[in-house]
């Protein structure tokens, strides 16, 4: 089984002026093999730094992050990350984008053009191979990336808010798509998002981040089949419940972070 392991993780950044700014704060769950774990929490509560520590482009400044029981020190070709920006080479073809990686792993040429083919008709885009990512939506460029991320066969697929910039259309038609290329290739998937509606209907189970420093408040379990009704009354009530809780904790939040004397003039 290969897990992903979060153990009392704190990270610690270091501002502009020099100043100590704490993202994290003892962070701690497990995600289980092939599980769809998101995690959700307001702006600026961690989110991003988190899934930077389990991909290994940082370390973190106290705990450990494991994956199969193994810490995480560097980047690895176990963990394919899809970024909200579509991160493709602008001078490649979409067969390109999604072979790059493929060539650096230094994977035999027949296996590579398999491959390529393989998923670039797994994300549904036979007939673009030949384009370039300036001839193609924002929803097709992020299915290029993902079709790249897991052409190197990840164990574990890292996605940062991927489809954030993309209409509520496209958004929703892509969120269909990455359930059913999940389900028939099953991998570990941790999805950052704001959307509550979002993760609900992508997710096994739900972290909930609090405000800055990022800790996790609850983790909800999504037992709902799939495919699930946004209007069906239980998935209505779940969401309502997160997205009230999420409110309260930014109001909370701002209330402990004005000044004393603004607090008491208030008050009168």
């Amino acid at each position: 089984m290969i897990q992903v392991d979060v153990a009392n993780v704190s990270k610690v950044h270091v501002s502009m002026k020099g100043e100590p700014l704490l993202a994290l704060l003892d962070v701690d769950f497990r995600v289980e093999e092939n599980e769809f774990f998101s995690i959700v929490g307001p702006s600026g509560c961690g989110k991003t730094t988190l899934l930077n520590l389990l991909a290994g482009f940082e370390q973190p400044t106290r705990g450990e992050l494991k994956v199969g029981g193994k810490v995480i020190t560097e980047p690895g070709w176990e963990r394919a990350v899809v970024f909200q920006e579509y991160a493709l080479f602008p001078w490649y073809t979409v067969a390109q984008n999604v072979r790059y990686g493929l060539q650096r792993k230094r994977v035999p040429e027949p296996e590579q053009r398999r491959l390529v083919d393989h998923y670039i008709g797994l994300v549904g885009l036979r007939g673009f191979e030949s384009r370039y990512p300036r001839e193609l939506s924002g929803g097709m460029r992020q299915r290029v990336s993902i079709a790249r991320a897991l052409a190197v066969n990840p164990s574990i697929l890292l996605m940062d808010e991927p489809f954030a910039s993309l209409d509520v259309q496209t958004r929703e038609y892509m969120q269909d798509e990455l359930l059913k290329i999940w389900q028939r290739e099953p991998k570990t998937v941790i999805f950052i998002t704001h959307s509550i509606d979002e993760a609900i209907k992508l997710s096994d189970r739900i972290a909930i981040l609090a405000p800055r420093p990022g800790r996790v408040e609850e983790i909800k379990t999504v037992d709902f089949p799939r495919p699930r009704d946004p209007t069906d009354p239980a998935v209505v009530h779940l969401a309502a419940e997160v997205k009230l809780w999420l409110r309260r904790k930014v109001f909370e939040n701002r209330r402990s972070e004005e000044p004393a004397a603004g607090r008491q003039e208030a008050a009168h």
